[in-house]
């Protein structure tokens, strides 16, 4: 396996937000391109990361999965600044890092078996879909974290709202003219802990899609030229405020 990144970067960022979810993962490279499905330790979130062949401007392999610990590999991948090209090469039981710019550095980073049961992201259902600025979101995220630590997304008369109730309160609404809503009235609460670490994401794209119902599950998806970025969450469900 000898697979070449010339923008690493943009892997070493998304190695950071995953890590924040889960510690250890198993990377899969095969024809299509690298892949990693994983569920965190509380079994409450879910990532689904493709980082297609097209990406990749060496792409030399036959089916393979890594176990890697992602706090070590994160290490690693913030190495690498503008310009740096990235070849990772699987010898052994060991995967080969090689960072070029200016001059070749090679760090050999340690395959491990990871134990957790591999699931993949299921086909659920949403009645509503939202599709705003990343920006946007991430402030709104952000605006509801000062005020307690879950928050509600609603929608409501074909307006999507996003709000926080504790002892102080947030909020912020969109229309039509702000965001693309596709939705039925619902509302659902969802952990702020794991939003703004989702949200990290959402600056590599322009928009962030979220799916979701009432008090079901949300999804929110990251797309750019080069990527593919999904999270799951499960609801928070509690008694009205």
């Amino acid at each position: 396996m000898l697979v070449k990144l010339e923008n690493p970067l943009l892997l070493s960022r998304i190695v950071d937000v995953i890590s924040e979810i889960v510690a250890e993962v198993r990377i899969k490279i095969n024809e299509n391109g690298l892949s990693i499905d994983a569920m965190d330790p509380a079994n409450v979130s879910m990532v689904h990361f493709v980082l297609p062949k097209s990406s990749f401007s060496k792409f030399e392999t036959g089916a393979e999965v890594l176990g890697i610990n992602l706090e070590n590999l994160k290490r690693i991948l913030k190495r690498s600044g503008p310009g740096s090209s990235l070849i990772l090469e699987k010898q052994d039981n060991y995967l080969n890092i090689l960072i070029q710019d200016k001059i070749k550095r090679t760090f050999n980073l340690s395959l491990i078996e990871v134990e957790s049961e591999e699931k993949e992201m299921p086909n659920l259902e949403f009645s509503s879909v939202v599709e705003l600025n990343s920006t946007d979101l991430i402030d709104s995220i952000e605006d509801c974290a000062v005020v307690a630590d879950a928050c509600a997304f609603v929608v409501k008369d074909s307006k999507f709202i996003i709000e926080a109730k504790g002892l102080n309160s947030a909020m912020s609404e969109f229309s039509a003219d702000e965001a693309k809503i596709s939705a039925e009235n619902c509302k659902s609460r969802y952990s702020l802990e794991y939003l703004q670490k989702f949200v990290k994401a959402s600056r590599l794209s322009d928009k962030t899609v979220l799916r979701f119902a009432d008090d079901h599950p949300l999804r929110m998806d990251v797309k750019n030229d080069f990527l593919e970025l999904s999270f799951l969450l499960a609801p928070r469900v509690e008694t009205e405020d």
